[in-house]
């Protein structure tokens, strides 16, 4: 595999582009480009619907072949980055990747507020959990195009559960860390080389 020209970043539930990991990758790839890399990148703030999400991710993709791209996603996010490298047959990078989000999000319904700005605020629906559970793939097809970095010290989500859905993807298993993944500085070097970037 070749380095990717496009890449795409998705935050996780009520998460957002400023997240500390989004804009460290934000940074990277400026880094990048300064050393002669051609890439594109692109790191929307997504809906509160997963099917509107799932619309806006397909858009901006759309004229991206798969072979030059890859998605890195976050928690809820890597729910996403799986559902569309599971569509389009691109590489996938997980950071905490939510397995359930339709089971984990059902008792979150509501008015949520995101992390990053607690004045935005957005609904949370039994709908969306519906659309949620409509779009969950049934299987990994390629695990050696994913590679998952997951924390056993995550506090939301089940690292066991994690590793089992990319049993034979390539990855890290952090014997700390958490949730936010907070040393993923240490981390973003294997997640380069796997995209082919370092």
């Amino acid at each position: 595999m070749t380095a990717p020209h496009q890449l795409l970043y998705l935050h996780g539930f009520r998460s957002s582009p400023a997240s500390t990991k989004a804009r460290r990758m934000a940074a990277e790839i400026a880094r990048l480009r300064l050393q002669g890399h051609a890439l594109e990148w692109c790191c929307p703030q997504l809906p509160a619907s997963p099917a509107e999400a799932r619309e806006l991710i397909d858009a901006l993709a759309a004229n991206w072949p798969s072979e030059t791209m890859a998605v890195i996603g976050s928690s809820l996010g890597g729910f996403y980055a799986t559902v569309l490298a599971e569509r389009r047959g691109c590489r996938a990078v997980l950071l905490n990747p939510a397995v359930d989000p339709a089971r984990d999000l059902a008792g979150q319904l509501g008015e949520q507020a995101a992390w990053h700005d607690p004045a935005q605020r957005f609904v949370f629906t039994a709908a969306h959990v519906g659309e949620l559970r409509a779009m969950t793939p049934t299987a990994i097809t390629a695990p050696e195009r994913y590679f998952a970095l997951i924390a056993k010290g995550d506090e939301v989500l089940d690292w066991r559960e994690m590793r089992a859905r990319y049993a034979l993807a390539p990855g890290l298993l952090l014997e700390g860390s958490d949730h936010a993944l907070s040393d993923f500085e240490q981390q973003l070097p294997q997640v380069l080389r796997f995209l082919d970037l370092a």
